[in-house]
């Protein structure tokens, strides 16, 4: 083909484009014609930017998310859909204040029916919706409750809302404490624009048999990305008739993401607390990974002695906001001229051992808990390490208070509380531990980035006590060092 042949080829390609470009100008608004003649060109150019088609399907409805995806996912693109009832809330609502900032996060507590008219709903909570009626739908699960059926729904009543900036929809129970900061740490590392179903399972080794190992329990909350909040919707109402033997809401989600072939991105961080008596062990050992939810708030025992289970939380929440990457999580380290071994786990509590432990044993959780069903020792999907044998136990200190050290760094301090796991031995070895009544940790705060990294325990060390205080132990938390291990002799 000649030149001259090229260039009428190109005229007429564009000549054709032109007439139209001019006819989509008759009903076209200059904006979507902008974009259009972009689209065209960067067709030409064979370098494509810009999805047209799927911009003119979201910008005509209302329920599309007006995002811009170059800007890094924050609280702002979560939108949570809370199960409460008019029953639950007065007793529940302290624990969801703990969490919740009216101005930025954002999200609604779904009830069963209307408040009393007689009492003001608090700015300090959600705002409240009403779950549509659910009276037509199947359930047949014996041993159930049919409210399950109306929680399966929150997700999908939550989309309906057509609010603008949603990138994940995050489903909760009103007895589940959220950490809002974390949740943004662990969504960010997910592409939004694909279909994801994040969470974890069970505690409780029974709990999975029953629900499923591959279900993100709705008590320790799980998240759903737009994309796959998009499609769901769309079988949701038939899943729930389908699945109407199964026993819970979160049951039934799962069955309809496996039937759209999604499979469940595990989480470590979210935590369904299916676990009788005390949290100690399982938070005293927590995994490398950021705190993002805790569920049955008040059905576990308090959290520190000497407080309310709500004083508890507000505690812990108070720790979180001073460093909410590093809270509870395990710093291992020994002091060798003592022969002691200590865990630390930031913002809740240290163990001292009169004895060198390795880090294998010392990041296992201590068993202080049963299982969640049948109250027993085991089986739970963490190993765990007995404390029947008094002179195996650690000298248990709890947080007192944290502070802000300067340099960007945090101070905490942590009280021995006496037998708190039971009688303790008390042999020779523990004759030097029982005397240390503080412990001083200085840390710095954990920044974001360091969790898209692969994770690793930091390290710290026992600093020599600049008052030559016998009763206080200072402990620097810091990053390991290349070559670095957590070894005794």
């Amino acid at each position: 083909m000649s030149s001259s042949s090229k260039v009428l080829q190109h005229l007429q390609s564009w000549k054709f484009t032109l007439s139209i470009f001019l006819k989509i100008c008759l009903v076209l608004p200059p904006f979507l014609l902008l974009i259009f003649f972009f689209h065209k060109v960067h067709l030409y150019n064979r370098t494509p930017q810009f999805n047209f088609n799927h911009y003119i399907q979201h910008y005509t409805t209302n329920t599309a998310p007006a995002v811009d995806d170059r800007e890094p996912t924050n609280i702002s693109h979560i939108l949570f859909g809370l199960a409460g009832s008019v029953k639950t809330w007065p007793k529940r609502r302290p624990y969801v204040e703990l969490y919740w900032q009216p101005s930025v996060t954002k999200g609604f507590v779904w009830m069963d029916q209307n408040p009393p008219e007689n009492e003001t709903w608090p700015q300090t909570s959600p705002p409240y919706k009403v779950s549509a009626n659910t009276s037509s739908f199947n359930y047949t699960c014996w041993y159930g409750d049919r409210s399950a059926v109306r929680l399966t729904r929150i997700l999908k009543e939550s989309f309906e809302l057509g609010l603008k900036n949603v990138r994940w929809f995050v489903m909760g129970d009103d007895d589940t404490l959220f950490f809002p900061e974390n949740l943004v740490t662990v969504l960010a590392k997910y592409d939004h624009n694909d279909l994801y179903y994040i969470g974890a399972d069970s505690e409780s080794v029974e709990q999975d048999v029953i629900f499923s190992y591959k279900t993100a329990f709705g008590g320790g909350g799980y998240a759903i990305s737009y994309p796959l909040a998009e499609e769901l919707v769309k079988i949701l109402d038939g899943c729930v008739n389908r699945y109407a033997q199964l026993y819970g809401g979160d049951q039934k989600i799962q069955a309809c993401v496996s039937e759209i072939g999604v499979q469940t991105t595990k989480e470590r961080g979210f935590h369904q607390v299916d676990i009788r008596g005390s949290l100690y062990g399982l938070l005293a050992s927590h995994p490398v990974a950021p705190l993002v939810s805790l569920h049955h708030v008040e059905t576990v025992d308090q959290l520190f002695p000497s407080s309310t289970r709500v004083e508890s939380y507000k505690k812990l929440v108070e720790a979180y906001k001073m460093d909410p990457g590093r809270i509870l999580q395990q710093s291992i380290c020994h002091d060798l001229q003592r022969n002691w071994s200590i865990s630390v786990s930031w913002g809740y509590s240290v163990q001292l051992y009169p004895s060198l432990l390795t880090a294998k044993e010392l990041e296992i959780a201590l068993g202080t808990f049963q299982t969640w069903k049948s109250w027993s020792d085991e089986p739970f999907v963490f190993n765990i390490r007995s404390v029947s044998d008094p002179c195996g136990r650690p000298v248990v200190y709890f947080l007192d208070r944290v502070e802000s050290a300067g340099g960007g760094e945090t101070r905490s301090t942590y009280m021995r509380y006496g037998d708190v796991l039971e009688k303790k031995c008390n042999g020779d070895n523990y004759t030097a531990t029982m005397r240390v009544d503080l412990v001083n940790v200085t840390a710095p705060r954990l920044t974001r980035d360091l969790w898209n990294k692969a994770p690793r325990r930091q390290c710290c060390e026992v600093m020599n006590d600049s008052n030559g205080v016998e009763s206080t132990v200072v402990i620097k938390v810091r990053g390991c060092h290349r070559f670095e291990s957590v070894t005794p002799p």
